[in-house]
């Protein structure tokens, strides 16, 4: 059988029509360094051409998209209708050695998130990435690692896009300036329920549109099944092609904590998973006290589930505890008449004198004590406030041309993405670890210490 070419000619493709509408006008911030400055626009790879991709085309049309990847070729087929001029590609390692590449928008999946950022950074190449950042905590602290050893060169943005909303600055005030006292404990919570019970099973052959083999990437080979192939919840949910929802929209509302915390890695983890419908996994106790946790599944990550951390103190707080809860796991609301399960993805700080409770776009603070009187709370004023980050997209885009600078960069993003993924350490080892973030290394547990990191295919590489 003749081997499929990686890329695609215009005549080896069908022909497209451009797209009507105008794109989100960028401002440019500075000169962009290489071949295109005297237009001040970046020469842009699309890694990922549809699907998720679809949220950045808008964002993205004042520039020049000069190469469209996908493994898919109907995928490719509807980006090259945005991107007609565009080269075509389906191997993205052949993609990001397109000559004159400015910058990539990574929006693979998961499992090759790490790999396609790695890669271009090996490159110079500014990176928008979509999350998580890796599928491991050595994807993540080696990509992360790249990123600050180049920061004086390249710009990144972890597509935690939400970050953008004027009420993470507000939530973030709130807790620096004190209106709830000496932060304590943060949570976070996300109440999807995707479930699986293991691996697909073969169903048939790939259909010829779409290059499998390749989209499994470094991964374990599984046969192919189309249930795979409808959006991210039908794989993420599988340990080799995701993380599950801590990953997922974890990514999203752990967000909102971690933008309050200026957190370092954790010094510990631990992860458990709850039966449905026990009342361990709805924020209560079984009478016995006998319920007993969900092993790990070889297979898929967990549903009801709560994973939680020792921060460090900085200059301005204590050593916190920070919670993760989803599936429907949550913690206890401060007052009675409160519902937090009607906030499907939410926050909430507890201090000294009180709670916030928040969600994307609204926050609510609840006093505490008969200390709580407010008198201490100094408003900061108007002039004081966080600036809007503004367009998340177009911050990236407006950092690759100027300053580098950007709201979740690798750093910030990738130490998020890490203390997650810790969670699902200490829950597939069954017991709490202890971390030492410096050396990444789990120091009392040689098999959540193996965790830390995934085999791969033969011919695949993080580092290439």
């Amino acid at each position: 059988m003749p081997r499929k070419p990686t890329n695609l000619g215009r005549r080896q493709f069908l022909k497209s029509a451009a797209t009507a509408g105008a794109g989100v006008t960028i401002l440019p911030a500075g000169v962009l360094r290489g071949a295109n400055a005297p237009s001040n626009k970046l020469n842009v790879a699309m890694i990922g051409a549809w699907g998720r991709a679809r949220a950045h085309m808008r964002s993205i049309k004042s520039e020049n998209v000069v190469a469209l990847c996908d493994v898919n070729l109907n995928n490719l087929a509807q980006g090259a209708k945005q991107f007609p001029k565009a080269e075509k590609y389906i191997d993205w390692r052949k993609c990001l050695d397109h000559k004159g590449l400015d910058a990539i928008i990574c929006s693979t999946t998961d499992h090759t998130h790490a790999f396609v950022a790695n890669w271009a950074l090996n490159r110079d190449l500014h990176v928008y990435c979509e999350k998580p950042l890796g599928n491991t905590v050595e994807e993540v602290r080696t990509v992360r690692a790249n990123y600050l050893k180049r920061r004086s060169k390249v710009a990144t943005q972890l597509g935690t896009q939400r970050h953008a909303q004027q009420n993470f600055n507000r939530v973030r005030e709130l807790v620096l300036d004190g209106a709830i006292g000496e932060l304590q404990t943060a949570y976070a919570w996300g109440n999807r329920q995707i479930r699986g019970d293991g691996y697909l099973p073969a169903a048939g052959d790939p259909p010829d549109h779409l290059y499998y083999d390749l989209w499994i990437g470094p991964s374990p080979m599984h046969p192919y099944n189309p249930k795979y192939f409808g959006g991210c919840l039908a794989w993420n949910k599988y340990w080799d092609f995701g993380t599950g929802q801590i990953g997922d929209m974890g990514s999203h509302t752990m967000d909102l904590a971690w933008n309050a915390l200026d957190a370092d890695l954790p010094t510990t983890a631990e992860g458990v998973a709850w039966p449905a419908n026990s009342p361990e996994a709805t924020g209560g106790r079984s009478k016995d006290n006998k319920t007993k946790p969900i092993p790990p599944h070889p297979d898929v990550a967990p549903v009801e589930f709560h994973s939680s951390f020792d921060i460090p103190a900085n200059d301005w707080r204590p050593a916190i505890r920070l919670h993760w809860y989803q599936g429907g796991m949550m913690p206890r609301s401060p007052r009675r008449c409160v519902d937090l399960n009607k906030i499907g993805h939410g926050a909430m700080f507890k201090g000294t004198k009180g709670f916030i409770v928040c969600d994307f776009s609204s926050r609510m603070v609840i006093p505490q004590g008969d200390s709580a009187d407010f008198t201490y709370y100094k408003r900061r004023p108007e002039e004081k406030l966080i600036p809007p980050l503004g367009h998340f997209q177009g911050e990236w885009v407006n950092a690759c041309k100027g300053d580098l600078k950007t709201s979740v960069d690798f750093k910030y993003g990738g130490d998020l993405t890490e203390t997650m993924l810790l969670g699902l350490v200490a829950y597939r080892a069954g017991k709490k670890i202890k971390y030492d973030g410096k050396a990444g290394k789990v120091t009392d547990n040689p098999q959540a210490d193996a965790l830390l990191h995934r085999e791969y295919r033969k011919g695949w590489t993080l580092d290439g």
